[in-house]
């Protein structure tokens, strides 16, 4: 029973081909060839102009990130605060990023060319500990302009007083017209 219901009809599927023959078979009219054409032309350049006007919005320049300053305090209260304070205290106001530098650094493509791996060194010249390092990399065409900008961060602790090489970081996918690359250290923590 169940060979029966895969038997093919041969005289059936002959008659099918003869009844769809290449003379019942028409070209369609030229007035829908040309307006498909004038359709899609039309679309392409509603495209365009929609692709055009979202790449000039002015909040796509580059911004630079400055490191925050603390404010200077009155000089009366410093007066009186300078009595108070004992050296742990400034110990404590300087942060984990004032120590912190890229001694170098060097990036490569991976993943078919649409990922970016960083290799960088890190140097600390602080007298503790620093971890979980949150970096700032900006991907660049050779003109200069930014393309792409990535935060990963490095979830390992840099030594007092040493140095650290992280080999193909994965800072995340990038335009494939960058060719230059730049990070910077954001955030820090004392370990």
């Amino acid at each position: 029973m169940i060979a029966d219901l895969f038997r093919f009809e041969l005289p059936r599927l002959v008659h099918l081909g003869r009844t769809l023959s290449v003379g019942h078979l028409r070209a369609p009219p030229r007035w829908l060839l040309a307006v498909l054409i004038a359709g899609l032309g039309v679309g392409i350049m509603l495209f365009g102009r929609a692709h055009d006007a979202a790449g000039s919005r002015p909040g796509d320049k580059a911004v630079a990130i400055a490191k925050v300053q603390p404010a200077p305090l009155p000089a009366s209260s410093s007066a009186q605060n300078g009595a108070r304070s004992s050296p742990a205290d400034a110990l404590a106001m300087v942060t984990p990023l004032e120590g912190l530098k890229i001694s170098s650094q060097s990036w490569r493509r991976g993943g078919f060319g649409s990922k970016a791996l960083v290799t960088l060194t890190l140097r600390n010249d602080n007298d503790y500990a620093v971890g979980d390092i949150g970096l700032l990399c900006s991907f660049s065409r050779p003109d200069g302009s930014v393309v792409t900008e990535r935060r990963p961060a490095i979830h390992d602790t840099v030594g007092p007083k040493s140095r650290k090489t992280f080999a193909r970081v994965h800072a995340g996918f990038i335009n494939i017209t960058a060719n230059r690359a730049k990070c910077s250290v954001l955030t820090a923590s004392r370990v």
